[in-house]
């Protein structure tokens, strides 16, 4: 079904706005959607594992990439320039020895600027062969491209490991968000992780923020930048704008 899907373009990209705390959205995150001609919308969290346990993650994942380096592009011929758009990068796309090429292949394509695109990365794909990743990272970074760790502080990476890999972004994972205000340790890892985030000089963003509660803790704790539904939920490319809010 999802081979069946990929080729007769059953798949979306839908992009979630990510703010400062005056609700302006300063960048986005692309999110695949599979628009099923039977079932109507299907979760992600019902394809993606499927297609992660086989080689169509790789194909769906090039995808991907064109997709939203097109999109970036479309954007920028009526005016709207993000800062940039990241795109999750599965672990079996990551691991392709033309991984690089084709980003590199997406951009030029496209006809953007790389720094235009961020890649996210989980902290599974960090640790996994250290050496590759480092080797990769490094290519991807010289192309101008930043790179995120995506649900920081859910996965088991070592910190002697972060502060060899050329990151541009931590973003602390939704889990942690969630509990602010309710769970004190929750709060003290979030405090934690933006004040590593800080001294290793790197950029931080909270996904999931949800409430008013929640955007007040993190900008008082020097968190700048969100993502989720307090101020954006996932849209197709035509509702993005700087002045959405939903």
């Amino acid at each position: 079904m999802l081979k069946t899907a990929l080729s007769q373009q059953q798949f979306i990209m839908y992009y979630q706005g990510q703010t400062n705390s005056k609700g302006e959205i300063l960048s986005a995150e692309a999110l695949l959607r599979w628009v099923h001609p039977d079932q109507g919308m299907v979760s992600p969290a019902e394809f993606i594992p499927i297609a992660e346990n086989s080689y169509l993650i790789v194909n769906i994942g090039n995808w991907v990439l064109m997709e939203v380096c097109q999109q970036i592009k479309k954007w920028q011929q009526t005016g709207l320039y993000l800062n940039h758009v990241a795109v999750n990068i599965s672990p079996r796309q990551f691991r392709q020895e033309d991984f690089v090429q084709q980003v590199t292949k997406a951009i030029n394509n496209a006809g953007i600027e790389a720094k235009y695109l961020m890649l996210e990365l989980t902290e599974g794909i960090v640790i996994h062969d250290i050496k590759d990743t480092i080797a990769k990272m490094l290519q991807i970074k010289a192309l101008g491209i930043s790179i995120s760790i995506d649900d920081f502080g859910t996965g088991y990476s070592s910190l002697a490991y972060l502060k060899q890999l050329p990151l541009s972004q931590l973003k602390i994972d939704q889990s942690f968000i969630r509990d602010i205000n309710v769970d004190t340790s929750d709060e003290i890892i979030v405090e934690a992780i933006i004040a590593l985030a800080h001294k290793l000089d790197l950029d931080v963003i909270a996904e999931g923020v949800e409430t008013i509660d929640q955007l007040t803790f993190l900008e008082n704790k020097g968190c700048v930048k969100y993502q989720g539904y307090y101020f954006c939920k996932p849209v197709p490319a035509e509702k993005i704008g700087t002045h959405y809010l939903s």
